[in-house]
Protein backbone atom coordinates (compact mmCIF):
# COMPACT_ATOMS: atom_id res chain seq x y z
CA UNK A 1 0.00 0.00 0.00
CA UNK A 2 1.37 3.35 -1.24
CA UNK A 3 1.15 6.10 1.91
CA UNK A 4 -1.14 8.59 1.45
CA UNK A 5 -0.21 12.21 -0.18
CA UNK A 6 1.07 14.83 1.67
CA UNK A 7 -2.62 16.98 3.17
CA UNK A 8 -4.69 14.68 1.55
CA UNK A 9 -7.89 14.22 3.46
CA UNK A 10 -7.85 10.49 2.52
CA UNK A 11 -5.74 8.63 5.06
CA UNK A 12 -6.74 5.45 3.87
CA UNK A 13 -5.40 3.55 0.40
CA UNK A 14 -4.47 5.60 -2.64
CA UNK A 15 -6.16 3.92 -5.54
CA UNK A 16 -6.09 6.35 -7.80
CA UNK A 17 -7.29 4.68 -11.39
CA UNK A 18 -8.41 1.24 -10.46
CA UNK A 19 -10.64 -0.53 -12.47
CA UNK A 20 -13.04 -3.04 -11.55
CA UNK A 21 -13.90 -4.65 -14.50
CA UNK A 22 -16.80 -7.54 -14.18
CA UNK A 23 -15.47 -7.63 -10.11
CA UNK A 24 -17.92 -8.62 -7.27
CA UNK A 25 -16.86 -6.49 -4.68
CA UNK A 26 -20.66 -6.76 -2.68
CA UNK A 27 -20.67 -5.47 0.66
CA UNK A 28 -17.03 -3.59 0.19
CA UNK A 29 -16.55 -0.80 2.56
CA UNK A 30 -14.47 2.24 1.17
CA UNK A 31 -13.30 4.13 4.10
CA UNK A 32 -11.25 7.07 3.74
CA UNK A 33 -9.92 5.65 0.32
CA UNK A 34 -8.53 7.79 -2.55
CA UNK A 35 -10.68 6.05 -6.27
CA UNK A 36 -10.03 9.18 -7.98
CA UNK A 37 -10.82 8.45 -11.42
CA UNK A 38 -11.39 4.94 -10.61
CA UNK A 39 -13.71 2.64 -13.17
CA UNK A 40 -16.70 0.62 -12.04
CA UNK A 41 -17.81 -2.25 -13.81
CA UNK A 42 -18.52 -4.10 -11.00
CA UNK A 43 -21.89 -5.75 -8.50
CA UNK A 44 -21.14 -3.22 -5.69
CA UNK A 45 -24.62 -3.95 -3.34
CA UNK A 46 -24.66 -2.91 0.08
CA UNK A 47 -20.86 -1.17 -0.97
CA UNK A 48 -20.63 1.79 1.27
CA UNK A 49 -18.38 4.64 0.54
CA UNK A 50 -17.22 6.85 3.64
CA UNK A 51 -15.04 9.67 3.32
CA UNK A 52 -13.73 8.61 -0.10
CA UNK A 53 -12.90 10.39 -3.23
CA UNK A 54 -14.36 9.28 -6.43
CA UNK A 55 -14.08 12.43 -8.62
CA UNK A 56 -13.98 11.86 -12.29
CA UNK A 57 -14.40 7.97 -11.29
CA UNK A 58 -17.08 6.06 -13.57
CA UNK A 59 -19.49 3.52 -13.03
CA UNK A 60 -20.98 1.58 -15.79
CA UNK A 61 -23.32 -1.01 -15.67
CA UNK A 62 -22.80 -1.36 -11.98
CA UNK A 63 -25.05 -3.12 -9.05
CA UNK A 64 -25.23 -0.49 -6.70
CA UNK A 65 -28.67 -1.63 -4.55
CA UNK A 66 -28.42 -0.37 -1.06
CA UNK A 67 -25.27 0.96 -1.24
CA UNK A 68 -24.34 3.84 0.97
CA UNK A 69 -22.48 7.16 0.01
CA UNK A 70 -21.60 9.76 3.16
CA UNK A 71 -19.23 12.21 2.60
CA UNK A 72 -17.47 11.68 -1.14
CA UNK A 73 -17.10 13.84 -3.55
CA UNK A 74 -18.47 12.39 -6.75
CA UNK A 75 -17.16 16.17 -8.85
CA UNK A 76 -17.04 14.73 -12.70
CA UNK A 77 -17.91 11.41 -11.93
CA UNK A 78 -20.07 9.64 -14.11
CA UNK A 79 -23.04 6.89 -12.91
CA UNK A 80 -24.60 5.13 -16.29
CA UNK A 81 -26.64 1.72 -16.74
CA UNK A 82 -26.67 1.20 -12.91
CA UNK A 83 -29.42 -0.10 -10.38
CA UNK A 84 -29.51 2.47 -7.84
CA UNK A 85 -32.27 0.88 -5.88
CA UNK A 86 -32.91 1.93 -2.43
CA UNK A 87 -28.94 4.20 -2.77
CA UNK A 88 -28.87 6.72 0.25
CA UNK A 89 -26.97 9.76 -0.40
CA UNK A 90 -26.01 12.02 2.29
CA UNK A 91 -24.12 14.90 3.10
CA UNK A 92 -23.88 15.77 -0.98
CA UNK A 93 -23.41 18.30 -3.28
CA UNK A 94 -25.43 18.11 -6.26
CA UNK A 95 -24.57 21.49 -7.69
CA UNK A 96 -24.75 20.95 -11.75
CA UNK A 97 -25.81 17.60 -11.88
CA UNK A 98 -27.33 15.93 -14.42
CA UNK A 99 -29.87 12.98 -14.56
CA UNK A 100 -31.26 11.67 -17.63
CA UNK A 101 -33.70 8.65 -18.57
CA UNK A 102 -34.07 7.72 -15.20
CA UNK A 103 -37.06 5.65 -13.40
CA UNK A 104 -37.93 8.23 -10.17
CA UNK A 105 -40.86 5.70 -8.60
CA UNK A 106 -40.44 6.57 -4.69
CA UNK A 107 -37.24 8.82 -5.12
CA UNK A 108 -37.04 11.02 -2.11
CA UNK A 109 -35.45 14.71 -1.67
CA UNK A 110 -35.49 15.81 1.25
CA UNK A 111 -38.48 13.40 2.13
CA UNK A 112 -40.50 14.76 -0.94
CA UNK A 113 -41.63 12.74 -3.24
CA UNK A 114 -39.99 13.42 -6.63
CA UNK A 115 -42.79 12.45 -8.72
CA UNK A 116 -44.84 14.95 -6.75
CA UNK A 117 -42.71 17.99 -7.27
CA UNK A 118 -42.59 17.10 -11.30
CA UNK A 119 -46.26 16.66 -10.65
CA UNK A 120 -46.57 20.34 -9.00
CA UNK A 121 -44.43 21.61 -11.48
CA UNK A 122 -46.36 20.53 -14.30
CA UNK A 123 -49.43 22.43 -13.12
CA UNK A 124 -47.81 25.62 -12.82
CA UNK A 125 -46.42 25.57 -15.86
CA UNK A 126 -48.80 23.62 -18.02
Amino acid sequence: MSEPAEGSPFDGPQMRGAYYKRADISGANFDGVNLEDARFHAVLTKAKFTDTNLSEADFDDVNLTDARFNNVNLSGAAITNANLSRLTISGVTLAYSNIQDADLTGLRINGVLVTDLFDAYKRGNG
